[in-house]
């Protein structure tokens, strides 16, 4: 296991970006998801801003602001845009980004790369920031994405979604989320078969999986 490297930045505990709340403390197993920028289109999210009255200055925690994620989720779920996480050498830069501080920065526990998502579950190491952390991933695995595609600009979906993980229970079942999610989504069979996840990686004798 490599060594941890030196503290970074403090961590920001509860603290809100538009419609995501997201709550940062080392020590804490979180549960993240981040979305290609055509899953969701800008004009729909808009319409769906404008249909709830959000303006941008609303807590995360607003009944509206859960609305709206749902609708995100719901959409990017059904496998919208061109889904170019589907292309195996773009998968790979995006499992490799997420393998490369593992153990340095965070502990990767489990993770899927799906059509035009990415989930994955980490433990937090302190003086690595959550937001730090995921920004690394998107801007690393964008520019190298983009390269591969012979295009420009954003990559993915502003921010984030993370979920703290509150005890055993919600453990096993954001654990079962992840590793299922290809199965559920008709991708595959087993979850085994899925190439880009951490299931797959420990079956073939790699390291962590689900």
């Amino acid at each position: 296991m490599k060594a941890l490297t030196r503290a970074s930045r403090p961590h920001k505990q509860w603290h809100s970006r538009g419609y995501l709340p997201h709550f940062d403390c080392p020590g804490l197993i979180q549960s993240v998801t981040f979305r290609l920028v055509d899953s969701v289109p800008a004009d729909v999210i808009q319409a769906w801003r404008t249909e709830l009255e959000l303006t941008g200055g609303e807590s995360g925690s607003d009944s509206r602001c859960a609305e709206l994620r749902q609708r995100i989720e719901n959409y990017a779920d059904a496998g919208k845009g061109q889904c170019c996480l589907r292309i195996p050498e773009i998968a790979k830069i995006v499992q490799d980004t997420l393998l490369h501080f593992d153990a340095e920065r965070y502990a990767l526990l489990a993770w899927c790369v799906m059509p035009n998502h990415v989930h994955v579950m980490i433990e937090m190491a302190a003086g690595f920031p959550l937001g730090d952390i995921v920004h690394s991933w998107k801007s690393f695995s964008g520019k190298q994405c983009n390269k591969v595609l012979h295009q420009t600009g954003r990559f993915w979906m502003p921010d984030y979604h993370d979920r703290f993980i509150r005890d055993e229970n919600h453990f096993t079942r954001a654990l079962a989320y992840i590793i299922e999610n290809p199965v559920k989504a008709g991708l595959c069979e087993k979850v085994e078969d899925w190439a880009w996840s951490s299931t797959a990686r420990r079956d073939a004798g790699g390291k962590k999986g689900g």
